[in-house]
């Protein structure tokens, strides 16, 4: 008997034809297929196998019901909707692709970019946000917080937040279906030096060789600007006759000003321009630096602050710390010299200058006032 050769049963619309059984050289088994019509359409497709799916005329019968009914989509169509389906899912992966399109001028895009491809691509990139669990993210967790600072931990963790909110705000999938939590991290640490260190610091600046880094240290420690701020810093944005400078793209996203000091004026009129360069402090070729870390260290080092000193956003803490040591300055004026967005930022010197005032008070007694 052929083994193509088509059988019918008693059951309309489904026959079988007998093949090799898989696995087995030997063995015959019967394989059986339906055929029926759905919206016009003509459809024959395979139902199963007698051995491997258990199949049988009758189940063969049920299933050719479901499918006419439209319980069951024939394989045709079904295969065609999975295909489908996988084009369209979008993996963390897709989404961050996306993602860097619309955000390509954010200025956290290219250290995003690194604890995309670093901490997060190959843990979750191809999978939905949805598909996640709570355990992917406890796993994630747990392993960076072995090797990295909660704080790192915590901006990869709202990463991944953010590119599953990215995904649902635009309509191309469904977010995470629990709430990620962040590691708790002490987020008002205010790094401070003593009289004494700072003597030494400024020392060790004077006798340091590089062209910009003690100069760099010295205006954070006079006007607190941020790191990339001074990056950033061109000639054009200093105005020495209003005594001001202009902040280009600040943190904050705005542009701002903040007022130039007699020891920041100075500093400034006395750094050495850079032949064929905009910028204050240029990096390579007189384009915008990108690096000074290494030089920082060896100024850190010879002046000999503690190891876990940040050398520029530590100075810009020290130059908090002196203003609300003055008494002289209120907590308002703090926050805008230091060009904080929020109060919140500017409460960590809250006590150094609650001191001071305690301080004041404490000179106008009645005993001092009759001596």
């Amino acid at each position: 008997m052929p083994r193509n050769q088509r059988h019918a049963t008693k059951y309309p619309g489904v026959f079988f034809i007998e093949g090799q059984r898989h696995g087995q050289k030997n063995q015959i088994e019967k394989i059986y297929y339906i055929t029926f019509r759905k919206n016009g359409k003509r459809f024959e497709e395979k139902a199963g196998c007698q051995f491997k799916d258990d199949m049988t005329p009758e189940r063969s019968s049920y299933l050719r019901g479901q499918k006419i009914e439209g319980k069951e989509l024939p394989n045709k169509i079904k295969r065609e909707q999975e295909k489908r389906e996988k084009a369209e899912k979008w993996t963390f992966d897709k989404l961050w692709v996306e993602y860097k399109k619309i955000h390509s001028d954010a200025k956290a895009i290219k250290t995003d970019n690194y604890r995309y491809e670093r901490h997060i691509k190959s843990r979750l990139g191809y999978k939905e946000p949805k598909d996640l669990i709570l355990l992917d993210i406890d796993r994630i967790r747990i392993d960076l917080l072995k090797r990295l600072k909660p704080g790192t931990v915590r901006n990869i963790l709202e990463q991944i937040k953010r590119v599953a909110n990215f995904g649902v705000d635009e309509g191309l999938c469904e977010g995470v279906r629990f709430r990620i939590k962040m590691p708790k991290i002490d987020s008002l640490k205010t790094e401070d030096l003593t009289p004494a260190q700072l003597s030494k610091l400024l020392k060790a600046i004077e006798e340091d060789k590089h062209p910009h880094g003690g100069a760099m240290m010295k205006l954070v420690l006079f006007t607190g600007m941020r790191r990339g701020e001074l990056f950033r810093l061109k000639w054009k944005d200093i105005d020495f006759q209003r005594d001001i400078i202009t902040l280009k793209n600040p943190k904050g996203g705005k542009d701002q000003t903040i007022p130039l000091n007699d020891e920041a004026k100075e500093l400034l009129k006395n750094h050495h321009k850079t032949k064929g360069s905009d910028y204050v402090f240029p990096g390579r070729d007189g384009k915008q630096m990108r690096f000074i870390n290494y030089y920082l260290r060896g100024i850190k080092k010879r002046a000999g602050l503690p190891k876990d000193f940040r050398c520029l956003h530590g100075l810009r803490h020290v130059y908090g710390s002196l203003l609300a040591s003055s008494g002289k300055v209120d907590l308002y004026q703090i926050q805008r010299l230091l060009t904080h967005k929020s109060p919140a930022m500017t409460q960590r010197y809250a006590h150094l200058r609650d001191s001071a005032l305690r301080r004041a008070a404490s000179v106008a007694t009645v005993a001092n006032y009759l001596k």
